[in-house]
């Protein structure tokens, strides 16, 4: 927090965790008020309804949390699926996680490398005992690969629960939360509950669907039938303790401006 506690740094931008962010806007408060931005943490939602393409469902789904290992702010980590295919879409999630090339990242062909150090590697593993603790039922994965490095299998917990600290807590690691529900209306108050609001992603043919979901959902990116896809000109930050601030697009260039309004008399001779 030292940069952001000089008197003489007019703004700072920052990109990582929610507790340091609070960190962040503490120093800045104490110092000289400097605005900050804000791109913090993330629990996305990714939501399958039942009439989405099963196999783009599983794909995307499948790299919205394993790309990078779980290891991204916008990491699809809730997965909510409707009940009608929740058990289809399971054995298939399952035998696309086992088919992911785990190894040494650098090797053509690999899908899934380490995570970034030893204190990640021991979170994500705390959390995953706390998915089984908990009640949640492991489908596969859960264990380290081999004894060199810092893998994790790709590991899928089903029958999440919304109290459960792997549905409510940032794990940042390959750990994947299968939630079922039933209707529209309540997987948007699901997904919604979290303190977090920085990404989300929709499966769906129907436009209805996708018209009030989109505009229900408090994330700042939303994905249709898609996932992950960014360009610069599209605003790109979060809600709620995901942060605030856009980066990218017209609106991030307003995050570094400041209005001054000039005010002055129009000539006339009695102001001489």
């Amino acid at each position: 927090m030292h940069i952001a506690s000089h008197m003489d740094v007019d703004k700072v931008a920052f990109t990582g965790s929610t507790e340091v962010g609070r960190e962040i806007m503490q120093a800045a408060a104490r110092s000289n008020l400097k605005p900050v931005i804000l791109e913090l943490g993330g629990k996305s939602p990714f939501i399958i309804f039942e009439d989405a393409d099963m196999e783009a469902a599983v794909e995307q789904s499948h790299q919205a949390i394993f790309y990078n290992q779980g290891q991204m702010c916008v990491a699809g980590s809730r997965t909510f699926v409707h009940e009608s295919i929740y058990d289809e879409y399971l054995e298939r999630a399952k035998t696309r996680a086992e088919n992911r090339v785990v190894g040494d990242p650098f090797k053509p062909g690999v899908e899934h490398g380490p995570l970034a150090d030893r204190n990640q590697y021991n979170k994500v593993m705390s959390y995953i005992r706390a998915g089984k603790e908990e009640g949640a039922r492991l489908v596969t994965g859960g264990e380290r690969v081999g004894r060199k490095g810092y893998y994790i299998q790709p590991t899928i917990f089903a029958d999440v629960q919304d109290d459960m600290k792997i549905c409510r807590e940032e794990i940042f690691g390959p750990v994947m939360s299968v939630i079922k529900f039933k209707t529209v209306e309540e997987v948007i108050k699901r997904a919604n509950q979290s303190e977090y609001g920085l990404g989300a992603t929709l499966m769906t043919k129907n436009v209805d669907t996708i018209n009030t979901v989109t505009r229900a959902l408090r994330a700042g990116t939303v994905w249709v039938n898609a996932y992950g896809v960014l360009t610069p000109s599209a605003p790109f930050g979060g809600y709620k303790s995901s942060g605030f601030g856009r980066e990218n697009g017209a609106y991030a260039l307003t995050n570094y401006q400041q209005v001054k309004s000039v005010i002055m008399p129009i000539y006339n001779p009695t102001y001489l």
